[in-house]
């Protein structure tokens, strides 16, 4: 095939590609220092203390700091001031330290001892009162954390960090712009390489396997995540049970990601191998044209619910739906985007957020025809003064996804 759609073997696509990270370095020093003095402007606003920033993305996206969320409490208080206080058992400090970004001391605990009475202490010596808990923190933490403070009979109110994390990550400095274009340009490569390789019998499994070796090749760590379907199991978002074996008339979908510096792409293609058939090349462009509608509806100011009821009443125009019903969009349009995958705002109906500039979404108002087929077209675009930007400029056609042929 002369489309991008088969025609290599797996060692000359991965051969052809090569590491896309050289001069794309982590965000600054400084970038982390803006941050925290940001969250600190935005708990003075909403008239909240400190913030408990728990192991995870927020830990990561204000000091810096990369650290996994497990049994065993780790986080960082930070108050309005911008002090910061790193919270972690006693024979992890020496670690943690060598991880800081932003460095500060840090609280501990042994493991006999109670983890929640650190944080309960640290709010009384600095006359914390009103808590912010990010709100990736597990039930135990929290849970930990009040009754502790009603032992020591300290009130300690104890609410949702939104409007401090959402506040601060929802639009995204021009470094996080950088990167989020950089990781998205890689997995479009191994898109394309992924698409080379496709033969008649070829599995699932093995193309899984195949775009994981491919992130490496362009210099990520491997797969952030993959999903690829064959055939009918495409007309399920997040795929099925068992593996499938490619054959000629297959829809396919693949949908991957990779981190780079902790920045997530997320890209999804569908197109057929083989001779599509009049349904499948109808459907591939309903799709295309209702991302079209939802990406035209993202303006300065509009709420972000816009861009999803603008890509389903195209759909619904066409005879899909109406609404969640299916054949159709049985999901939201999109979601943000950022060092998670799935992140605030959300392009869905009751989401009133107001586009701003900084803001990066996905666009997949996927079409489902259960026991048929699906097709998903995912690209991401981001706010600008004057309106959205394509990271990726969207599918070409089903016959020609990544434009190879075009003129």
């Amino acid at each position: 095939m002369n489309n991008g759609i088969g025609g290599s073997s797996i060692k000359d696509a991965l051969s052809a590609l090569s590491n896309m990270t050289t001069g794309f370095d982590a965000p600054s020093q400084d970038e982390y220092i803006q941050r925290i003095n940001r969250a600190s402007e935005l708990m003075k606003i909403n008239d909240i203390d400190a913030i408990y920033l728990n192991a995870g993305t927020n830990l990561t996206y204000f000091t810096g700091t990369p650290w996994y969320a497990s049994e065993r409490l780790v986080g960082a208080l930070l108050t309005n001031e911008g002090k910061l206080t790193y919270i972690a058992p006693w024979f992890e400090e020496s670690t943690l330290s060598e991880f800081m970004t932003i460095k500060a001391p840090v609280a501990t605990w042994h493991e006999h001892e109670s983890p929640y009475n650190v944080v309960v202490n640290l709010a009384i010596t600095n006359g914390i009162n009103r808590l912010a808990i990010d709100e990736s923190t597990a039930f135990f933490i929290v849970d930990g954390i009040k009754e502790n403070a009603l032992n020591n009979k300290h009130s300690l109110e104890l609410i949702n960090s939104k409007s401090i994390t959402a506040g601060c990550r929802m639009q995204k400095s021009d470094t996080e712009l950088r990167l989020m274009q950089q990781a998205k340009d890689m997995t479009m490569e191994v898109h394309k390489a992924a698409a080379s390789i496709l033969v008649p019998g070829i599995t699932t499994t093995q193309v899984t396997e195949f775009i994981n070796q491919a992130h490496q090749a362009v210099g990520a760590k491997g797969s952030s995540f993959c999903i690829v379907l064959f055939g009918e199991a495409t007309a399920y978002p997040h795929g099925v049970k068992e593996p499938q074996t490619l054959q000629q008339g297959d829809m396919v979908l693949i949908d991957t990601g990779c981190l780079l510096h902790g920045y997530n792409s997320d890209i999804t293609r569908s197109y057929v191998f083989g001779e599509a058939s009049a349904k499948q090349r109808a459907t591939w462009q309903h799709e295309k044209d209702a991302q079209l509608a939802g990406f035209n509806a993202a303006q300065i100011g509009v709420a972000c619910e816009q861009v999803d009821i603008a890509a389903r009443n195209y759909l619904t125009e066409q005879g899909y739906g109406p609404d969640y019903n299916v054949p159709g969009l049985p999901h939201r349009t999109g979601h943000g985007c950022g060092l998670d995958i799935h992140e605030w705002p959300y392009l869905v109906r009751g989401d009133k957020t107001l586009l701003a500039p900084g803001m990066c979404f996905s666009n997949e108002p996927m079409i489902c025809i259960y026991g048929e087929f699906g097709v998903r077209l995912e690209d991401h675009f981001y706010m600008t003064e004057s309106g959205p930007k394509w990271f990726t400029e969207p599918a070409y056609a089903i016959d020609d996804p990544f434009g190879s042929t075009a003129i």
